[in-house]
């Protein structure tokens, strides 16, 4: 046991109160506020994280469960100055409006990437084995647990199919 948790590459202690939510833990221990708290019920998404690869609802994990975990945020994707291909992308297709679901969507739509390009199938495959894409169909079946009460929807989808033609994350 490591009593730690890795986020964007810096160990950080495991809070002693074992009841703290990874989102709480994210954004009141540490500081770091791009993840959002949405409905805190896991119904939004506006919470979504990448641990060790897949993403998740932080607002529905404890932070004592992630002892020696791998945590990225939306901090951890890109900087200002470089921004990752799918902060970009949301930038250049106006993948969002208020802005408030944008970091879970960016963190959702990061790993949903990683998730096509390992072949895991979703309800929209065609095929449980083979190769997947990142057809609009599948991007949104994917996404579906990412909510934009702006509706962006259109964009978000425009926005992850750029990146997905351009074989970048």
């Amino acid at each position: 046991m490591t009593d730690t948790i890795t986020i964007n590459g810096t160990e950080r202690p495991i809070p002693e109160d074992p009841r703290v939510t990874l989102l709480d833990f994210l954004r009141e221990h540490v500081g770091l506020t791009g993840t959002k708290k949405g409905c805190d019920h896991g119904q939004c998404g506006a919470c979504t994280v990448i641990v060790n690869g897949r993403r998740i609802n932080s607002c529905l994990s404890l932070a004592a469960v992630h002892d020696g975990d791998d945590v990225t945020t939306i901090e951890g994707l890109g900087t200002p100055d470089a921004p990752s291909a799918m902060q970009l992308a949301f930038v250049e297709h106006d993948g969002y409006q208020c802005g408030y679901c944008t970091p879970g969507q960016i963190c959702s739509a990061t790993a949903m990437m990683d998730e096509i390009a390992a072949g895991f199938p979703s309800d929209a495959s065609p095929d449980l084995q083979g190769d997947m894409f990142a057809t609009p169909d599948e991007i949104r079946e994917r996404m579906s647990g990412n909510v934009c009460r702006c509706g962006a929807y259109a964009n978000i989808v425009a926005a992850i199919r750029n990146v997905a033609e351009e074989g970048a994350r």
